[in-house]
């Protein structure tokens, strides 16, 4: 259910690279967080670096919602660039996996699929 690649790239090349890839497969990056910043203005002392990207692309959201509003609990897709004991790796949870908590309905599942491969193929450009 979760794809993740390593990668030689430090994150943030990574994340400028993913962000890149999202656009040219016409999809857009819809919020970016920086957890690290974000749990280190709070006053946690996180030193991972974490960086969450929220993924979209309309005309397919707008299909899926438009026949179970509750697949809203998984949209946007998230795409993470994070570091894990010292390497730099992207990952996502497959989207084709996840309809399936939502509906069986093929029509959705296709749709899914379709995401799934664009994701795993942003990710692929980015590594």
């Amino acid at each position: 259910m979760i794809a993740i690649e390593e990668t030689t790239k430090d994150v943030e090349t990574a994340v400028a690279d993913l962000t890149a890839a999202v656009t040219a497969k016409g999809y857009s990056v819809l919020h970016a967080y920086d957890l690290r910043a974000t749990l280190q203005s709070k006053g946690i002392d996180f030193t991972q670096a974490c960086h969450i990207l929220e993924v979209c692309n309309p005309q397919r959201a707008a299909a899926v919602l438009g026949h179970d509003m509750r697949i809203s609990l998984a949209l946007p897709c998230r795409v993470c660039v994070y570091e894990d004991k010292g390497k730099t790796v992207i990952g996502t949870i497959k989207p084709a996996e996840l309809i399936g908590v939502f509906s069986d309905e093929e029509s959705l599942r296709e749709i899914a699929k379709q995401v799934e491969m664009d994701i795993l193929g942003m990710v692929h450009d980015a590594v």
